[in-house]
Order: structure tokens, then C-alpha cells, then sequence
């Protein structure tokens, strides 16, 4: 219960397949709604929120669907492991979310097509990575998330989830997020830059959950980033450093 419940507050984007709670034999899924808060876009110093639908749902032959998972299939009929491939979406930046972003141009929506690999070191701990393929205006962005996730009960009712992830990026990938153009410099003022390949940022999650009953509960969470490398360094990036926060009511089914 605890662990689907958890998932709700961690569906704000594709970083992992988080797919760890269910039960590999058995259909069975959470929906919901949920409150976020956070930066306009990754180095923003403006914040926004927004309401959220959570809804995800697992097959017993192993596909899944769902707002946080996206599209896919896991291949693995070994609980502590799961691995395989999934269709997810990267939700691009429009330039008119911010005046920073004036004269840099849309970032378009674009499908990713990627696999995953998962590892529960014990029912509480689990190691999770990522491939994501397909973001950015030339298609070609690429991304390699890697975390980890540990959740206990703390009470009856309550449980906590902690955890830590980074993101390597290729030069594409970072070109259209944290570059500027000769173009983009001279429509912005922004002045031109060319990031390269590197770590884009590190996080920090922690997560509380109330089980109301059986099949409902509650989740706050909150979710600390801290940029590195070319991405810390772009002009784009106002604040390296940002906090978000959600909160989420989820019900299994």
C-alpha cells in the first residue's frame, strides 16, 4: 500500500519506472490527483503550481501505463527485479513561461523511447536507472537517471520515503535546455553558450504518507535540486539551487 501511495507524489516526471510496488502476478493500479509546486523551468527563480492527475496502472503480464510510468513493458517475473523498455514524454519549455525565456523559443513536446532496469535490494530499498531518448527540438536529447529509494514504516499509519537521483545528459540534450544559439543570443540577449555533456543535477526526496485505509492515502513530499556542471553554469540558470513540493491524495484499485 505504502509504496503505490509513495509513487503519487514522485509522478512530476520520467526519471525512473517506478513500477517497484506491485505485485508481479496481479493487475492492480493508483489514481488520484495532486498538488505541485516548484520552479517554472529547471534554473527558473519563479515558481508556479499546479494540480495534477495521478493515474497508473500495471498488468499482470507485465505492461503498464500511466501518467508517471508512461507507456512500456517489464519484462522481469522476479519481484526484486524489473527491467524493460517504455515510451514516456519529455513536456519541452515555452519561451512565454517566463520573460527570461523571451527570444529562446519553444522547447516542443516530444515523445522518448527508452528502457529501465530496477533492483530491490530489500522489500524497503530499491536502486532504480533510466534511459530516455527523443527530447529537445533535433529529437536526439538523451538522458541516464540513476537513484535510490528507501521507505519504512514510522507508525501504524505513517510512512516515510527518503531518497536520492542524478541525471547525465549528452550535449543535444543540454544545447536545448541550458545552450543559447547565435540566434537565441541575438533574439534574447542572452550571450551564446555551448554546454557540453555532463551530470545535470542532483536530487533529494522525502516523502511522508498517511494510509487513511486499506486502499486510500495521503502523501507529502518534498524534492530538493541542485544543478551541476554546464547546466549550473548557462545563463539560463538563475538559481541553482530549488526546492518543490507536492501533495498528493491516492487510491489503489
Amino acid at each position: 500500500m505504502s509504496m503505490l501511495a509513495s509513487n503519487t507524489a514522485w509522478a512530476q516526471a520520467f526519471d525512473a519506472a517506478r513500477i517497484y510496488g506491485a505485485v508481479p502476478d496481479r493487475d492492480g493500479g493508483v489514481m488520484g490527483v495532486a498538488v505541485a509546486a516548484g520552479p517554472k523551468f529547471m534554473g527558473s527563480q519563479e515558481t508556479r503550481a499546479m494540480a495534477l492527475p495521478v493515474l497508473d496502472y500495471q498488468w499482470s503480464n507485465g505492461f503498464f501505463a500511466g501518467t508517471g510510468n508512461g507507456l512500456g513493458i517489464n519484462f522481469s517475473n522476479h519481484a526484486p527485479l524489473a527491467y524493460g523498455v517504455r515510451l514516456t514524454v519529455d513536456t519541452g519549455r515555452d519561451e512565454d513561461l517566463s520573460p527570461a525565456l523571451r527570444g529562446m523559443g519553444d522547447v516542443d513536446i516530444r515523445p522518448e523511447a527508452g528502457a529501465f532496469l530496477n533492483f530491490n535490494l530489500s522489500p524497503s530499498f530499491v536502486l532504480t536507472s533510466s534511459l530516455r531518448y527523443g527530447s529537445g527540438n533535433d529529437r536526439k536529447g538523451l538522458q541516464l537517471d540513476l537513484g535510490a529509494a528507501y521507505n519504512m514504516a514510522l507508525a501504524a499509519q505513517w510512512r516515510l520515503g527518503i531518497g536520492g537521483a542524478l541525471t547525465l545528459a549528452n550535449a543535444e540534450y543540454m544545447q536545448s535546455y541550458f545552450g543559447v544559439s547565435a540566434a537565441q543570443s541575438a533574439s534574447s540577449g542572452w550571450a551564446a553558450y555551448k554546454p557540453a555533456a555532463g551530470v545535470r543535477d542532483v536530487r533529494a526526496n522525502l516523502s511522508l504518507t498517511y494510509v487513511i485505509d486499506r486502499r486510500m492515502s495521503l502523501t507529502g513530499a518534498v524534492s530538493a535540486r541542485a544543478l551541476q556542471g554546464d547546466a549550473k553554469k548557462s545563463p539560463l540558470s538563475q538559481k541553482d539551487n530549488s526546492v518543490s513540493g507536492v501533495l498528493a491524495l491516492g487510491y489503489l484499485f
